[in-house]
């Protein structure tokens, strides 16, 4: 494994600047090539890097030093059967760019170096770059498309013309998703029962719902959810990467269910590209923004009672909240940087959803409070509900895997 700072690489941005640095992961021939987001997060770059929302991106780092706490395993479980440091079993970014790599690391949950991480996953990383003119350009230009090179620099002498791959056109979600149910048990008694759509979903997120005493049942995106919603406590739409527009079918699924006048009680919680498909579904828009919110420092305001929040976001597109139906939903929370929207709730059913994350591996956790919202919307819904289907054969416990199915 290298150490110095003397294996060249170029970072070059579309129809913008091109910059010289040194590669500290994966070496290949091949161009790696997406979409440019910055993250101004101090901290959680194993989480972040790790997160499916990020599929398809070269992310880029404001903080200045990166890699100085190594990485933790990315196979290690908890007590849920879930990872326990890591957001998803690998490396989800297409690469990273950042200022300084360390290439000494001290943690007490370190295991291997981030430029071991990325080697080992087949990512690219390149330091020594001015990532404070890189997060201007894309701050005025608005998010772009890049792409690292790190090997066989002079057979690309001609940057112009190389070709970028679009993470934008792709159903991201398709790509992430779970391809099989699969559940996670409760290991308290008397559990509740949710039902999760996973469109890129977060290990911490099933992590939320399981420790506050659920089973939950993972299904994939585009998974019928409409024809069995009545067998579960509640419904959770999760996180997830790209265009919430390319997620039709879940968008369909879930104004199915929202139409069903038995279910008209079933609580119904949606966070990050969730709130964006419960949103569609309730027949607002969505729209992609200049170049996202990354960072785990945003105030939004909770627009029910005035407080404010520290929040954690990782998105690009936002919901037009003056398309929301009026009279049915409202808005929930305000971003007080950009006034974007943060969340809707529905004006008389148990349905709401944030842009942001409340679950937050890494921080902050002043919006946790959510998912107790949920629950004691869930305990409600049981108390008066005069209906129960039986879960179907396919989705039965002692049938399905109990990890994410790849």
């Amino acid at each position: 494994m290298f150490s110095e700072e003397n294996h060249k690489a170029i970072f070059k941005i579309k129809n913008g600047p091109t910059f010289e640095g040194y590669s500290f992961g994966h070496n290949s021939s091949e161009i790696q090539s997406g979409e440019v987001v910055f993250t101004t997060s101090l901290v959680g770059y194993p989480e972040s890097m790790s997160d499916p929302s990020y599929k398809g991106q070269i992310l880029v780092f404001t903080q200045p030093l990166i890699g100085n706490y190594g990485v933790p395993s990315d196979t290690e479980k908890d007590e849920f059967n879930l990872l326990k440091f890591m957001e998803s079993p690998h490396l989800q970014c297409k690469g990273i760019v950042v200022s300084d790599y360390a290439w000494q690391y001290s943690h007490w949950t370190a295991v291997e170096s981030l430029q071991q991480w990325c080697v080992r996953e087949k990512v690219a990383a390149i330091g020594g770059i001015d990532t404070r003119q890189v997060v201007q350009l894309l701050r005025d230009q608005g998010s772009t498309l890049g792409c690292i090179i790190t090997e066989d620099i002079e057979k690309h002498a001609d940057l112009e013309s190389i070709q970028y791959e679009d993470p934008g056109l792709q159903n991201l979600v398709q790509v992430v998703s779970t391809k099989a149910p699969y559940y996670i048990k409760s290991i308290q008694e008397n559990p509740l029962n949710v039902l999760l759509v996973d469109c890129g979903c977060k290990e911490n997120i099933v992590r939320c719902l399981t420790s506050r005493n659920s089973n939950v049942t993972v299904v994939p995106y585009n998974y019928p959810i409409d024809e069995i919603a009545a067998s579960f406590d509640g419904i959770f739409i999760s996180n997830g990467p790209g265009d919430p527009k390319h997620c039709q079918i879940t968008v369909e699924n879930l104004a199915k269910i929202m139409k069903t006048d038995v279910l008209k009680n079933l609580p119904i919680f949606g966070i990050c590209l969730g709130h964006q498909l419960l949103c569609l579904a309730a027949g607002a828009s969505t729209k992609k923004m200049k170049y996202g919110n990354r960072a785990h420092n945003i105030p939004t305001m909770d627009l029910l009672t005035g407080q404010c929040h520290i929040t954690s976001q990782n998105h690009g597109y936002v919901v037009d909240e003056t398309t929301l139906p009026e009279n049915e939903f409202k808005p929930y929370f305000v971003n007080l940087n950009d006034k974007s929207n943060e969340g809707m709730t529905h004006v008389t059913r148990p349905i709401f959803s944030t842009q942001f994350h409340p679950e937050a591996k890494g921080g902050p956790l002043d919006t946790s409070y959510l998912f107790d919202n949920y629950f004691q919307n869930i305990k409600k819904y049981i108390a008066t509900r005069t209906f129960v289907a039986e879960v179907p054969a396919s989705l039965i416990p002692q049938n399905l895997p109990t990890e994410r199915v790849a």
